[in-house]
């Protein structure tokens, strides 16, 4: 519990790039201990999309402040405090928070690949003000849901490759995160909330699981060994066993199917035959990218973590695939159709998911539209992504990055896109719900 906040109105102070080089200076200097130096203490500050240098800030105090889309990348923050922080898109990549104090923190869509958490708190934390009373009570946390106002808050980061050994994580939100291959031996994720969560070749030794929520999450190659999981639900995990018939079990090579599948589709069907790769496990698949896939077949695939950037997939159907975490950037997914698909924090920056136009012989013309009702887009990256007339009815936009993306008459009706960054995106024509409206 901490003591009540200033009175900041309705937004904190902003300090400026110059202000904070400054105070980075002095802080090296203070770690130093050469005289003149000072220790970084920003309680309550609004430090958005400023830089840090990859400067070491080790032992600040940034309590209750704001560093949304900051990059504090490849720093040193050994003990800091970041408690009820919000870090919302921050790139953390590589920065070393070992022992740091993360309780409360809202950690949304940031990026902590590779990352050193060692030993980091990430319990609930509840920040407190005085009322008029006198009386010391919950402060409210801006963008964060009331029922999670006190807890530490990571879904949708990216965690991949990093130390997590030691944390203190209980009842943490890690839905929808990626936390391939992280190391999270001896942890305290009891009560945790993992659903969704990428657990690809994480290592959970000794670590206490239980009562965590695991539903959905992915958990190939995820070792568990002396973990606790009473209480947790590992059932409704997504194991090895679970991720598709192996490629292996093809009737020919990969390379073969793919040259009847280029007959057929030049043939328009006359000759060879349509690759049909529903239901198949292609996430190790070497070189896919440098395939053409047009008009393939691949419902229910899966291609998580694959790197399809700048793939030819047009008229293709990939309904209910599984996209997670895949590298999709300037891929031409034109015209097809993606219903269902799981595409949680994928990259589609640049991709071209438009219309297919045809001309009938009697010179009248039809779009193919692109197709992604239903799917599942949250904290995916669509920075200037072409979706001009795509069809994406119920779609899950929650947190997705769609800065400059082009949604001239595409078709959102029932689509969530609560917390969507929408700066700069193109809606002429666009059908939106009345909430989302400007």
């Amino acid at each position: 519990m901490l003591p009540s906040a200033p009175d900041t109105g309705s937004s904190l102070e902003k300090i400026t790039q110059r202000e904070l080089d400054d105070i980075i200076t002095k802080h090296t200097t203070f770690l130093k201990g050469i005289r003149g130096g000072a220790r970084a203490v920003l309680k309550f500050k609004d430090l958005s999309h400023l830089d840090f240098h990859g400067g070491n800030l080790s032992q600040g105090d940034f309590t209750g402040s704001i560093f949304n889309s900051a990059n504090l990348s490849r720093g040193t923050f050994k003990g800091v405090s970041f408690f009820a922080c919000d870090l919302r898109n921050a790139n953390l990549e590589k920065a070393d928070f070992s022992r740091a104090d993360f309780r409360g923190a809202y950690v949304a869509g940031a990026n902590l690949e590779g990352a050193n958490l060692k030993s980091a708190d990430m319990r609930e934390g509840r920040l407190m003000e005085r009322d008029d009373k006198g009386q010391m009570v919950d402060m409210p946390r801006a963008n964060v849901p009331a029922n999670k106002g006190h807890k530490t808050i990571f879904t949708g980061a990216k965690l991949s490759e990093t130390n997590l050994s030691g944390a203190r994580a209980s009842a943490a939100d890690f839905s929808d995160a990626d936390l391939s291959g992280v190391i999270v031996v001896g942890a305290d994720f009891s009560g945790a909330n993992l659903e969704g969560a990428n657990l690809t070749n994480a290592d959970f030794t000794g670590s206490d699981l239980s009562n965590s929520n695991l539903r959905s999450s992915i958990m190939s190659g995820t070792i568990l060994q002396q973990a606790e999981t009473g209480g947790a639900n590992l059932r409704d995990a997504i194991t090895e066993e679970s991720m598709g018939t192996k490629i292996e079990e093809l009737d020919k090579t990969l390379p073969e199917l793919l040259e009847e599948h280029t007959a057929w589709v030049a043939t328009a069907g006359r000759t060879g035959r349509r690759l049909d790769l529903s239901g198949f496990d292609l996430r190790t698949v070497p070189n896919l990218r440098h395939y053409s896939l047009t008009a393939i077949k691949a419902v229910g695939a899966n291609f998580l973590r694959q790197n399809l950037e700048s793939l030819e997939m047009q008229s293709a159907l990939l309904d209910r695939a599984d996209f997670r975490d895949t590298q999709m950037r300037r891929a031409d997914l034109r015209g097809s159709t993606l219903k269902n698909a799981m595409i949680a924090r994928a990259d589609l920056s640049e991709a071209n998911l438009s219309p297919l136009q045809f001309t009938h012989e009697d010179g009248s013309r039809w779009l193919q539209r692109t197709n992604l009702s239903g799917s599942n887009l949250r904290y995916a990256v669509l920075r200037g992504t072409n979706l001009t007339d795509s069809i994406l009815m119920g779609v899950d936009l929650s947190y997705a990055v769609l800065i400059d993306c082009d949604l001239r008459r595409a078709d959102l009706t029932g689509a969530i896109l609560d917390g969507a960054d929408l700066s700069g995106a193109l809606l002429t024509g666009a059908v939106l719900d009345a909430r989302y409206r400007k």
